[in-house]
């Protein structure tokens, strides 16, 4: 692990624990002879750090069956389940929550569709509120709840937890978190823009592991991008970059609901599927993908139209922030699968050094990563300081030694 600038013992000692608890978090169970190699600690001070995570009530250890290997097998370590997070995925037309055990397993989920195309704000966190305080109430006797994370599909103020602006759910200046910390009784939520989480998510553990500069677009009735700098996120000052569904592609189009004409959502985003390929206004999605599997040509038409746009736009974000990896969340993972050759003669557009190595993908964790991507933010404090959690009171002579 590469140390940040620590000076006290203390800072080495939660800086180690936070590291050890990441790797677990990340890649799952593993030995404390892996955790070793990996960590560049010695033998002595990973099982030191094992064991007070294991009295935290972080991790679990235990002695594996003997291979009939010479020698003791090492110890295995692995995040416990029954530490998890709340998380959110506040859509256009959905609420996913979901109860998310460290090492981001899926341990229960509900979720409410709906077609409505703003949300009233009273109700919604009501919903919110009901859907997550059965989740906590589903929980086994003894788990805990180490924090509440939500993605919404918006301009999010990242220090407060205020939507400043959400067009496509009629939202302004809404302090998201304040409302669902007063609903919740204690838990404190963080909440982060869809496209953020959703980049982050598939960062750590979807198809973008593994890779330092991705882009990650997301989207319903609007596009939204997650893009990640040299492994890092990239914010900006206050939390809003990543906004690239309100850049100008087309001057002579229609109106965006951010108030400005020919943003790129507008070209690529549901209500201009549903123009290009014959739709009225309002009919769902999904009627578009059973037309287009199908064989209806006409909807294979308007889906080349689809194809170009969204290829145009991504070339930028080549020319851009020169990723190796495109990722298409949200809606755009359907509209790239059904036009992926319009796209790609798109893409190709883009200049040649910093195409020439782009990867177009979809993404590896399904329709989770936002999901997963609030899981992620709402894990944060707590696998940048273990020592956060309060220990259960774990004998010492139950742990391995």
């Amino acid at each position: 692990m590469t140390k940040p600038s620590i000076s006290t013992t203390e800072e080495v000692r939660r800086y180690n624990l936070g590291g050890v608890l990441r790797l677990l978090h990340v890649h799952g169970a593993m030995s404390r002879a892996e955790l070793t190699v990996r960590t560049g600690l010695n033998r002595s001070t990973v099982k030191a750090l094992a064991s007070e995570l294991t009295d935290l009530g972080l991790v679990r250890e235990w002695t594996p069956e003997s291979s009939g290997a010479a020698g003791r097998p090492s110890i295995m370590v692995a995040p416990s389940e029954d530490v998890f997070v709340l998380a959110v995925d506040l859509g256009v037309d959905h609420l996913r929550a979901a109860r998310i055990g460290l090492g981001g397993v899926v341990l229960d989920r509900t979720e409410i569709i709906d077609d409505q195309t703003a949300y009233a704000l009273d109700e919604t966190v009501g919903r919110l509120a009901a859907m997550l305080l059965r989740l906590l109430a589903d929980a086994p006797c003894g788990a805990r709840c180490v924090g509440v994370g939500v993605a919404v599909c918006g301009l999010v103020r990242a220090e407060t937890g205020v939507v400043r602006f959400a067009p496509n759910l009629g939202w302004i200046d809404v302090p998201l978190a304040a409302l669902l910390d007063a609903e919740l009784g204690g838990i404190s939520a963080l909440v982060g823009n869809e496209a953020d989480l959703g980049a982050l998510a598939e960062h750590v553990r979807g198809a973008g592991a593994g890779t330092s500069d991705l882009v990650y677009l997301s989207g319903e009735a609007g596009v939204g991008g997650g893009i990640i700098v040299g492994g890092r996120p990239l914010g900006g000052s206050d939390g809003y970059g990543g906004e690239v569904g309100h850049t100008r592609v087309n001057p002579r189009g229609v109106m965006c609901r951010c108030g400005r004409r020919g943003c790129w959502e507008t070209e690529v985003g549901e209500d201009a599927v549903l123009r290009a390929t014959g739709y009225e206004p309002g009919t769902p999605f999904a009627t578009v993908l059973t037309a287009y599997a199908a064989g209806d040509r006409r909807v294979a038409r308007g889906m080349r139209t689809i194809g170009h746009w969204l290829g145009a736009g991504v070339a930028d974000l080549v020319n851009i922030f020169n990723p190796q990896m495109v990722i298409f969340g949200g809606i755009t993972q359907h509209l790239f699968l059904m036009a992926e050759a319009d796209v790609r003669a798109s893409v190709a557009g883009a200049l040649v050094a910093p195409r020439e190595q782009v990867n177009l993908a979809v993404p590896g964790l399904g329709l989770d990563s936002e999901l997963l991507g609030a899981a992620e933010l709402a894990f944060g404090s707590l696998l940048r300081n273990p020592l956060v959690a309060e220990p259960v009171g774990l004998a010492a002579s139950r742990r391995p030694q």
